[in-house]
């Protein structure tokens, strides 16, 4: 009674803690059905059991990884949710955001997969106080009882911000730019990766931090991300 459950986005009443009400639900474009085995992102139409399907992006761009799932796509409440995690200071989204990133991730992990977080820059962490990527990392470790390592991968240099990039600029830009840390990459050795970031745009940095961990020996690696920047119909 005191404290009535709000909506995590724009404070309306409903009816449970970590809920959105009817308004922001409405606008926001939950994943689900065909995705892209690659990205996550939504296709039309529906596929034959085990069949892998690819978007156009990830027909055109091969992907390092081994399959990838999102479990928003941004625009409109998704945007606004991701700004407000990466920006805004809301720690207190990741709770039930990265409940929506566990539940599409069930079909693509194995039993022992380790979760990773795309690493911050130093001088981009001090200046932000935190690595959302990595807040969103840990709550889906405890959420799926797997292992979280924190520290896996290191970004020694700092890279100009990528907006406003084309897809090759930013695939330069990154290219060698993650690399697993010199002391505990071992724990990377003939394991199966899930990498974990907040938004997928043309997926130069998921490419990036993939090959890190294929150095450091990884067998398999996946990538999840809260949402995914998808091509207006």
């Amino acid at each position: 009674m005191l404290y009535p459950p709000q909506c995590i986005l724009c404070r309306a009443l409903v009816e449970e803690d970590f809920a959105l009400c009817g308004g922001c639900r409405r606008d926001t474009w939950f994943i689900s059905g065909l995705v892209c085995d690659a990205c996550g992102v939504p296709l039309p139409g529906t596929a034959e059991a085990d069949e892998r399907v690819l978007c156009d992006d990830c027909l055109k761009i091969a992907r390092p990884w081994v399959q990838g799932r999102a479990a928003l796509i941004y625009r409109d409440t998704g945007r606004k949710l991701v700004l407000a995690l990466k920006h805004g200071d809301r720690t207190d989204l990741v709770r039930p955001l990265s409940r929506w990133m566990s539940q599409v991730a069930s079909p693509i992990l194995l039993p022992d997969t380790v979760v990773v977080p795309i690493p911050l820059n130093r001088w981009r962490f001090f200046k932000r106080r935190y690595n959302q990527a990595a807040l969103l990392a840990r709550a889906v470790a405890d959420q799926t009882g797997l292992t979280y390592l924190p520290d896996a991968l290191i970004r020694p240099q700092r890279t100009r911000p990528l907006d406003g990039m084309s897809v090759e600029q930013r695939f330069e830009t990154l290219s060698q730019k993650i690399r697993p840390h010199p002391r505990r990459s071992t724990q990377l050795k003939d394991r199966s990766v899930l990498l974990v970031d907040d938004v997928m745009t043309s997926g130069a940095t998921l490419a990036a931090a993939t090959e890190a961990c294929l150095v450091a020996g990884a067998t398999r690696v996946c990538v999840l991300t809260l949402a995914r920047v998808a091509k207006d119909d």
